[in-house]
């Protein structure tokens, strides 16, 4: 497990050192403070049709920081609020620990006896969507009334989220790496509901599993400008004996934009793995 997270950390350092791509550049929706910077408190922006917008290019509010640059805001939850997932193992925060099934418990540990070398960020493949919000590359959002669009730097990883009024599939669609996913607004709340994955995911570092019959449930706000909300419920039978909930923070870099990460390319490391 230690291979692989060097491994992630690797990646994160080669991204903090390619930052200038793009020569510096202002947008003019964002909000300013007096000083100029931008004002990351300020009210969410919105689409036209009234509904908060979560465009923006985040990054997950987990040690390392990463590159988005600022202070590092304390990553807690007040009393009563879902648990934070962690990158490495997911449930490290859910007091009771996550409510294995037998098989679920048992693929874990068979993962984790082999160093976790099968986790697709070690082997450049699409990552489980829960690594995806929590790992330390950042990813952009970009949104309007019928789509949001989530581009992910880790591996190039891109899901699209429907929000035009479409149901999900009932058709026994061919499994997705990232789902089916469709989204609507309660209040400001951007509730997502997936289905139709892959039935070998990995939900961290350590091989928490989901399967094909998982039923995956995010709900997005958007508080302020510069902070990202997202519960994420699991239902998934095979895996776990009940649903369980656990939350992901995300903050904005709000001049920053991703830098075009292949993993694929000179990749000699997937060899050598043990």
């Amino acid at each position: 497990m230690r291979r692989i997270i060097l491994i992630c950390a690797f990646a994160g350092a080669i991204s903090t050192s390619l930052t200038a791509q793009w020569p510096s550049f202002v947008r003019q929706q964002t909000p300013r403070t007096s000083e100029g910077k931008p004002d990351l408190e300020a009210p969410p922006p919105r689409l036209t049709n009234g509904k908060v917008d979560f465009s923006g290019t985040w990054e997950s509010r987990q040690p390392p920081s990463g590159r988005l640059g600022g202070p590092m805001v304390p990553n807690v939850n007040p009393a009563g609020d879902p648990p934070l997932a962690n990158f490495a193992n997911i449930g490290q925060n859910v007091k009771e620990g996550l409510p294995f099934t037998p098989w679920g418990a048992d693929l874990r540990k068979q993962r984790m006896a082999t160093n976790s070398k099968e986790n697709p960020d070690a082997n450049c493949l699409p990552l489980g969507f829960m690594q995806l919000h929590t790992h330390s590359q950042p990813r952009k959002v970009v949104q309007n009334v019928n789509d949001l669009v989530i581009m992910y730097e880790a591996n190039s990883g891109l899901r699209t989220i429907f929000t035009d009024g479409r149901s999900l599939p009932a058709n026994d669609p061919q499994p997705w790496w990232y789902g089916y996913s469709v989204g609507k607004y309660e209040g400001d709340t951007l509730v997502v509901e997936t289905i139709g994955l892959r039935d070998d995911g990995w939900l961290d570092v350590q091989g928490a599993p989901f399967t094909n019959g998982a039923r995956i449930t995010e709900r997005f706000r958007r508080p302020t400008f510069g902070r990202m909300e997202i519960d994420v419920t699991i239902d998934d039978q095979k895996a776990y004996t009940k649903p369980w909930t656990v939350r992901v923070n995300w903050r904005l870099g709000a001049d920053e934009e991703l830098i075009e990460f292949i993993c694929q390319e000179n990749n000699v490391s997937i060899r050598h793995m043990k």
